[in-house]
């Protein structure tokens, strides 16, 4: 069986929209390249943010749930997102995310490379990666970004989780889906498709004594992998049901064809195709700037459209102080 290739997306639960909007367009600099809705709660935005044009790999989103209490750190769930930042940006970054009041950690290092850690407005764990430009996912920078091209995030690195028994998810990320255990460094191991590097990451930290992990805001709902098409997406949902877990049918989103499952740990992964992709319904320029519903939606536009709360955007978001020369630069 051919082995995933990627993160396609990493999802995650946040609070109020705007907020979100303004943290990850306006102070990360993304491009909101999708405003859709959940199709499973109508109720809820899907907010897909990305590189110019949303290459499978570069796509962070969120469902905002601002009615969910916060989310309870444990065993079973993704804990942190990692986001590809150039090589000796991460100067640029500190002062850019100080400026405007984020709350950052010190610099780390991890498995070689320099890491800023990162707490979104609504809590989630956020880890910008420095890393060379060598990945298999693409990148198109947004010339309307905030943020100069040269400083840009590149797309997803990777994300870390936390399980019980680490032994039971590393056979089956190395049996089934194709990953290479690369090396544990301190609490932490790393697995890596292929070659490792950019979007092609995942650490675990096994946790035995935590308790069981929540949902809830500034949590991951779950981490998308990346198949080729949906032969290959079936192939690879074979393999997981055979040795007993329940992968969900082939679920049509429109941009990209889904099938979930939990793995033996408990965080809910997803299998994603690269295509149709974000173009499929909207203008290249323009993506993310209407409210885009899927085709079967489309009779519940009126309702929808009254229910999710109205969105600025680009957003203008203030910081607190003057720009440094990085800054400008």
């Amino acid at each position: 069986m051919k082995s995933l290739t990627g993160l396609h997306h990493v999802t995650a639960i946040a609070g109020p929209a705007q907020e979100n909007l303004d943290f990850y367009a306006g102070i990360l600099g993304m491009r909101l390249v999708k405003k859709s809705v959940n199709q499973d709660d109508p109720g809820t935005y899907h907010l897909f943010y990305a590189d110019a044009v949303g290459h499978p790999g570069t796509d962070l989103t969120f469902f905002p749930w601002s009615h969910m209490a916060p989310s309870r750190l444990g065993h079973g769930l993704a804990t942190e997102v990692q986001l590809t930042v150039p090589l000796g940006s991460l100067d640029f970054w500190g002062e850019r995310l100080v400026r405007y009041g984020v709350t950052v950690g010190a610099v780390e290092t991890r498995f070689g490379d320099r890491v800023l850690p990162v707490v979104d407005p609504h809590g989630l764990q956020v880890a910008l990666v420095e890393a060379a430009e060598v990945t298999t996912r693409g990148f198109e920078p947004w010339t309307q970004s905030p943020v100069p091209v040269a400083r840009q995030i590149r797309g997803l690195h990777g994300a870390r989780t936390w399980q019980r028994d680490r032994a039971a998810s590393g056979w089956f990320l190395t049996s089934v889906l194709g990953f290479t255990e690369q090396r544990t460094e301190h609490d932490w191991t790393r697995y890596v498709l292929g070659e490792g590097g950019p979007g092609r990451v995942l650490d675990i930290r096994e946790t035995p004594d935590a308790h069981r992990g929540a949902w809830g805001t500034g949590s991951i709902h779950h981490l998308a992998w990346r198949v080729d098409d949906e032969a290959h997406e079936l192939e690879v949902r074979s393999a997981i049901e055979t040795i007993g877990l329940r992968p969900t049918p082939v679920i049509d989103r429109f941009w990209f064809k889904s099938v979930y499952f939990k793995e033996p740990g408990g965080v809910l992964f997803e299998l994603a195709t690269d295509g149709p992709g974000f173009a499929v319904d909207e203008e290249a320029a323009h993506l993310g700037e209407s409210l885009v519903l899927p085709p079967w939606l489309e009779s519940q536009r009126a309702a929808i459209e009254r229910g999710v709360p109205a969105l600025t955007y680009p957003p203008v978001v203030e910081p607190s102080g003057s720009p440094s020369a990085s800054e400008i630069r």
